[in-house]
């Protein structure tokens, strides 16, 4: 059978919806990738085997019956292991989660198998969500597919690593800190978080005792892909639908051509490696026409608190926004630390370009842009206002398409 590990889930869908490939051998593909990576990049605490080759069965019949039910019909994807699956142990990677079997699944999980995805294993992750470096979790750490003398990212290790190495087509995940997007960064996919609450994110760890109220503020749905259009496929499944958006689908609005006011963060500390990086992205963005000025990042620590959150989330648009668009800044300010050095700081992969997007509550998006010289990926990341995430989704698109970064994967 041809190699499909890396092909994209819209093109997928129509061999599938045109039964030129049957969603079981799509599944059967995907669990020889993981049978053949696992044991090596450890991206999967739990595989859904006979599981998904059943519902797979179903998925073909249905499609044979004329039921095709959209985009996601048949197509492998995973999910972080924060989400509860019924009857399918959720984790967390804590010992004391090792054997916790939920009754019911979350919402976001219930919805994309109303679409007909196949669920096909619960990802990996840093134990409880408390950490950017992907290496603590009871069932061992992640391992990058790029360098496996380097750190998966967190809290999402096994997400990002399970789609660049192609044993999933995509994941559905979550992001306080950057926990979606630290890892999509490096290793080398897309990662997006909604506008806060646009994903429902009812039934994590349900019945466990809830974080702090910091947590809860700042959390938000993610969804790991490898290209901006397979991002949307979900989104279209997963949001929360808004009454007063002009355009149905969000894959729909990709393509509309609009003029953009982008602003360039000029307050971000970063290595030379990576500012070299961000700028040859700041010219190929100009070079598709937009506009851009730079500006000062409304960047936020946890030391500053959440008292204001809520005034500040309301504020957000006309404080900062008012003259731009979007804002664009690296992912991370760092190349990818070893794990030798990662190894004592949970937190040794910086959040300070990613967190002040959870606390405002903006829609943001990591997308591959580059190489540092050890050959591992830079992520470029893109802001924008809430309830805008659109825009942010339709420039990635744009840039994605002018650089093809898209198209390197680190396992052949």
């Amino acid at each position: 059978m041809k190699n499909y590990y890396y092909t994209e889930i819209g093109e997928l869908a129509n061999l599938i919806r045109q039964q030129v490939i049957s969603p079981v051998k799509i599944v059967e593909s995907c669990l020889k990738r993981i049978e053949k990576l696992n044991p090596t990049l450890n991206a999967f605490i739990t595989i859904l085997g006979n599981q998904a080759i059943e519902e797979a069965k179903i998925a073909e019949l249905e499609i044979k019956n004329g039921k095709w039910k959209g985009p996601l019909h048949g197509i492998p994807i995973g999910i972080k292991d924060f989400y509860d699956t019924k009857d399918v142990r959720t984790t967390a990677a804590f010992e004391e989660f090792r054997n916790r079997i939920p009754k019911k699944d979350a919402k976001s999980v219930t919805k994309l198998k109303r679409a007909g995805a196949i669920i096909i294993g619960k990802t990996n992750m840093h134990t409880l969500g408390m950490g950017t470096t992907g290496l603590a979790s009871v069932f061992g750490p992640a391992k990058n597919p790029w360098n496996d003398k380097y750190i998966p990212g967190g809290s999402s290790s096994g997400s990002a690593v399970a789609v660049a190495s192609g044993m999933c087509y995509a994941t559905l995940d979550t992001d306080a800190i950057g926990s979606c997007r630290l890892p999509a960064a490096v290793n080398g996919v897309v990662g997006f978080k909604g506008t806060y609450n646009l994903i429902n994110m009812q039934g994590i760890l349900e019945g466990t005792e809830p974080p702090d109220e910091t947590i809860i503020l700042l959390s938000h749905a993610g969804i790991t892909s490898r290209s901006v259009m397979d991002t949307t496929l979900l989104l279209d499944v997963l949001s929360e639908k808004d009454p007063h958006a002009s355009e149905t689908n969000y894959s729909d609005s990709l393509v509309k051509n609009q003029k953009l006011r982008i602003g360039i963060a000029s307050n971000f500390k970063a290595d030379e490696e990576i500012s070299k990086v961000f700028r040859n992205a700041v010219e190929k963005i100009q070079s598709l026409g937009h506009t851009t000025r730079e500006i000062n990042v409304p960047f936020w620590n946890f030391s500053n608190g959440v008292k204001t959150i809520a005034t500040d989330r309301k504020t957000i648009s006309k404080k900062f926004f008012k003259d731009i668009d979007l804002i664009i800044l690296p992912t991370i300010p760092t190349t990818t630390p070893l794990i030798k050095e990662a190894k004592s700081d949970p937190q040794s992969l910086s959040a300070a370009c990613t967190v002040f997007a959870n606390y405002y509550g903006l829609p943001a998006i990591t997308i591959p842009y580059g190489f540092d010289k050890r050959e591992l990926p830079l992520g470029l990341q893109i802001v924008g206002k809430p309830m805008e995430d659109r825009v942010v989704l339709r420039l990635a698109y744009q840039y994605e398409s002018v650089t093809k970064f898209i198209y390197k994967h680190p396992i052949r």
